[in-house]
């Protein structure tokens, strides 16, 4: 008697593997020959079956959920407690607008990465500079045209 089974079915698979198959198939057992176990892992991997032809891209009119108010009262909670926002950014004007807008969409609603986001922003702020700077030379010339006087200037001006 060997006590290691592994031995044993090294054994039968050498010496008796007819016998042991044909026991197997009378009993219904699978077979734990070595070879045997390699052969049907071998197989099924052979056999594996991807999901490639399964998976079908659905279009994004497909995909868009029909509008509930139970089902958006459902979404913005828990994008509120999420992403930790206060309970007062529901009622910031600009949530509101971002919503707004977002309702007027037919096709969904496609959101930028961070990278374009960081983008957005940074042309936003300089786009709000130049803005600035434009404003405060458009104050600084109709002062001096208003006054039209060199000590009046002098004390409003502003380095640029």
């Amino acid at each position: 008697i060997v006590a290691d089974a592994t031995t044993c079915r090294r054994h039968c698979e050498s010496k008796h593997p007819g016998k042991y198959r044909n026991w197997c198939n009378k009993v219904g057992f699978k077979s734990k020959l070595p070879g045997d176990i390699a052969a049907r892992k071998l197989k099924a991997t052979e056999t594996q079956r991807t999901l490639d032809g399964l998976l079908v891209e659905k279009k994004l009119a497909d995909r868009t959920v029909p509008y509930s108010d139970e089902l958006f009262r459902q979404a913005v909670i828990e994008w509120l407690v999420a992403t930790d926002q206060p309970i007062q950014a529901f009622e910031h004007p600009k949530f509101k607008e971002m919503i707004d807008i977002a309702s007027r969409a037919t096709n969904g609603v496609k959101i930028p990465g961070r990278e374009a986001t960081h983008a957005e922003i940074k042309g936003m702020f300089k786009k709000h500079l130049t803005s600035l700077k434009s404003r405060l030379n458009v104050s600084l010339i109709c002062c001096h045209t208003i006054c039209k006087t060199d000590d009046m200037l002098n004390v409003y001006r502003v380095p640029l």
